[in-house]
């Protein structure tokens, strides 16, 4: 089996970190795994959303700190060029991406579930940004998680590098739901049925939107959100769906 794993059931792509006995520290070699098969589901017509796992208790422990002492300037930049590189992946994907999270997410392993769409937790996950305990500020795993929780939250885990429970990130809004952890499958299945229901081109359209109206001001993304949805209201699933809401019926999707 390979440092990630990729299984395609139905359109329900789950990716798989692949090493438990680092605790899916995120090592160059995963990172490069992980960038491919993102590029691969990014292409894939089959694929309706993506699921992120990982093997084992824990979900990733972050950068691999072993293959992070006495490196080069090059070395360095290239390592967190290549984290960056599938943050972003994660997001431009047109699918929307799941994280399931069980046992710790720390350092770069939070900073995948705050660039993943949507998040589930198991009862007993934490999560934390500790790299300012080892002198290196979690900068990178910064970037999606001011994205995704407010400044002086994200502050107090970035200055202390304290671990914040599975409640409180749902409470910040890290994640969405906090379940057992035998429950941790079904509420994914929840979630990709829910998806696997709607339009796949709606919801890319969707996704896209969101993340480029978010980071513009109300008016600009006021102009910007019209032109987006008189495109789409003219598109071929968004008269379906409205003459099947009309009509009583379940859409019949072909397709943008």
């Amino acid at each position: 089996m390979g440092l990630v794993e990729i299984e395609n059931n139905a359109g329900v792509v789950r990716l798989t970190l692949n090493r438990p006995e680092t605790r899916n520290a995120l090592s160059r070699a995963l990172l490069g795994a992980l960038e491919e098969a993102i590029e691969v589901v990014a292409t894939d017509v089959s694929a309706r959303v993506v699921v992120l796992a990982s093997r084992g208790p824990v979900f990733c422990s972050g950068h691999d700190l072993g293959e992070m002492t006495g490196r080069s300037e090059e070395e360095y930049r290239d390592l967190f060029e290549a984290c960056a590189r599938v943050m972003l992946g994660l997001r431009r994907l047109p699918q929307p991406v799941i994280a399931r999270v069980q046992g710790v997410a720390t350092a770069a392993g939070c900073q995948l579930v705050a660039a993943c769409d949507l998040a589930v937790a198991s009862a007993g996950a934490t999560f934390a940004t500790p790299g300012v305990k080892i002198g290196l500020f979690c900068t990178t795993p910064m970037v999606p998680l001011v994205r995704a929780i407010a400044d002086k939250p994200a502050l107090e885990m970035l200055f202390t590098g304290a671990p914040i429970s599975a409640e409180r990130a749902r409470e910040l809004g890290l994640v969405n739901r906090v379940v057992a952890a035998d429950e941790l499958d079904r509420a994914v299945e929840e979630w990709t049925g829910a998806i696997l229901a709607q339009s796949a081109p709606v919801l890319a359209l969707g996704k896209r939107a969101f993340y480029e109206l978010r980071d513009l001001d109300e008016a600009a993304a006021y102009a910007r959100a019209v032109e987006i949805m008189t495109a789409n209201a003219l598109q071929y699933d968004a008269q379906e769906g409205i003459a099947a809401f009309l009509q009583k019926r379940t859409p019949r999707w072909g397709g943008l």
